[in-house]
């Protein structure tokens, strides 16, 4: 992103139509990238592509109303969480079909589901909904790393902390998250 990306989103923001239609090509590779990285951890053969995911984020992310943002890296971290929600979404459509039968299912993805909880994005999801509970800030760093692949240097500087506690705070949250998913991976007791 080598044009001022901050300057567009807020000129964008206060209604300048020209500055949006210069945003999407300014931003349209670091949100491909990060389409990508996401996709990346989604199972293989994944139907979502990288370009419908960008354009649906940017659709949810411009469509009615523009984010508030600071700079690059609040924006990154907002693009994000807006594309795990589109797969979220995806997912929630796909696992809906499945019980209506709409679509059938192999054994082997019951079998990697119920080995390799880890990978499931809805259960992740339900455990990033859980810790947002009671800590959204945890979240948000998870989010920026994770999601959007930002450094615990660039997470700091986005965020005005230092990266000593960034990484303090990222390793506390992977604990919890593990030890959610795994605890619900076990079922019932």
């Amino acid at each position: 992103m080598n044009r001022d990306v901050t300057g567009l989103l807020r000129r964008a923001k206060g209604g300048d139509r020209a500055a949006l239609d210069e945003l999407l090509p300014a931003i349209y590779s670091e949100l491909h990238r990060l389409a990508v990285r996401q996709l990346s951890n989604e199972r293989p053969g994944h139907t979502l592509q990288p370009t419908a995911l960008v354009n649906e984020a940017y659709i949810r992310l411009f469509g009615e109303h523009s984010p508030e943002v600071r700079d690059r890296g609040h924006f990154i971290g907002i693009a994000a969480r807006v594309m795990r929600q589109v797969l979220v979404d995806y997912a929630r459509t796909r696992t809906s079909k499945k019980r209506s039968g709409g679509i059938m299912i192999s054994l082997e993805e019951r079998h990697q589901t119920i080995e390799d909880p880890g990978t499931d994005l809805l259960l992740i999801e339900t455990a990033l909904e859980r810790l947002g509970t009671e800590d959204p800030a945890l979240v948000r760093l998870i989010e920026m790393r994770y999601f959007a692949g930002m450094t615990a240097p660039e997470i700091a500087e986005a965020d005005g902390e230092s990266v000593h506690v960034v990484r303090h705070n990222l390793r506390y949250a992977q604990a919890r998250l593990r030890q959610d998913v795994s605890g619900a991976g076990a079922g019932p007791r």
